[in-house]
């Protein structure tokens, strides 16, 4: 099979969809690999780095595009690029399809098979190809979000740690996932207090056996959240329903509960967002304020820290991407359940429910198209 690397052209996403190791693995496996001219540079790969694993350097992407069976890439493809989908041709990415409606519809008019990573899951419901992810953007969520609670950038002028004789501030963080779980420990590892919000009551028991003392449980509810909004400095949203759009925990009027220079990080932004209020952002301009309350929802969080993030994400896809290259999809699909769930449009038929609910589209059942 001829699998194709084209560059990410995402603002400021600098990941790429296959290490140079990855292509020396597919070639052994008796496939060819096509990369787009200095589409590993900014996670600090060179073309020469690809050369050397038996990669082939294109500098046309259309090439790439036309040539290749399988295209392997990080985020969801956008309008530039809906014309270079095909039919029949697999094409193995982030889609978050229920936040977009044009994108759904390009990929169901392309008639390609459109293999989503965020939906690959295991027989325990974890998602092992947005498990590395979640990770980065839930580190990040706490980062970001002390940053932007400095004065400079829009922020309350509150240091997330507090010092001796003044209190640190006070995060929320909704969703007790992996993205909340590790926004939780980088914020108490500062030396915030530290709120965790679920729905459900086995996880927060066992989260307030392993979270540090400084991280305290409460079940999700909107009364729990309205009463702790007023005494919040950052709210972290980091709640996942699997392919289907996120639910909206913050609503418009809950802002007015909240201190002038809270910060809201929507990580739930790539599923629609957490909050009503929330609106993609970018690396470029990653904040904008409604009633006083600075909202940072940068769609691609882990694109800004590109090497860290395209070793754990290839790490994850690759055996995935090396069953689909050397079995065809419909056999490593059928071989494998976790991957079958990854399937959300083929041929022109939404196969995934939850997308074909998040708009009212028709809905065809996975196994018809296998």
């Amino acid at each position: 099979m001829i699998i194709g690397v084209p560059k990410e052209i995402k603002t400021h996403e600098n990941r790429v969809s296959l290490q140079p190791s990855g292509v020396l693995q597919l070639k052994r496996n008796g496939h060819e690999v096509l990369v787009e001219k200095d589409a590993g540079l900014g996670s600090g790969f060179t073309d020469q780095m690809y050369i050397e694993r038996g990669a082939t350097i294109l500098e046309d992407v259309d090439e790439i595009w036309a040539r290749s069976a399988m295209i392997l890439k990080v985020k969801e493809p956008i309008a530039i690029e809906y014309p270079r989908m095909r039919a029949g041709q697999i094409i193995f990415t982030y889609f978050h399809f229920a936040a977009s409606m044009e994108l759904t519809q390009a990929v169901i008019d392309s008639g390609c098979i459109a293999i989503a990573y965020e939906t690959v899951e295991k027989a325990d419901r974890s998602l092992p190809l947005l498990i590395p992810m979640s990770e980065v953007a839930g580190r990040m969520a706490a980062q970001e979000g002390a940053k932007y609670l400095e004065k400079a950038t829009g922020g309350r002028g509150v240091l997330l740690g507090g010092i001796p004789g003044v209190p640190p501030a006070n995060v929320m963080v909704l969703g007790g996932g992996i993205v909340g779980v590790n926004a939780a420990k980088i914020a108490a590892g500062m030396g915030a207090y530290t709120t965790i919000l679920d729905i459900s009551l086995q996880k927060l028991r066992y989260l307030d056996d392993v979270m540090p003392k400084n991280v305290r449980t409460i079940l999700s509810t909107e009364g729990a959240i309205r009463n702790l909004l007023p005494h919040t400095d950052l709210v972290i949203g980091a709640v996942l329903i699997p392919g289907a759009k996120a639910p909206s925990l913050i609503s418009r009027d809950m802002l007015k509960l909240m201190k002038p220079g809270t910060v809201l990080v929507d990580v739930a932004i790539d599923q629609g967002g957490c909050f009503e209020t929330s609106r993609p952002t970018t690396h470029d301009d990653p904040i904008y304020i409604i009633d006083e309350v600075v909202h940072y929802c940068v769609a691609n969080m882990p694109g800004a820290v590109p090497y860290t993030s395209t070793l754990g994400l290839t790490n994850a896809t690759l055996p995935y991407a090396v069953q689909i290259a050397n079995k065809g999809w419909k056999s490593a699909l059928h071989d494998d359940p976790d991957l079958k769930h990854g399937l959300n449009i083929a041929e022109g038929k939404i196969v995934y429910k939850d997308v074909a609910e998040a708009f009212d589209m028709n809905y065809t059942p996975v196994d018809e198209v296998m």
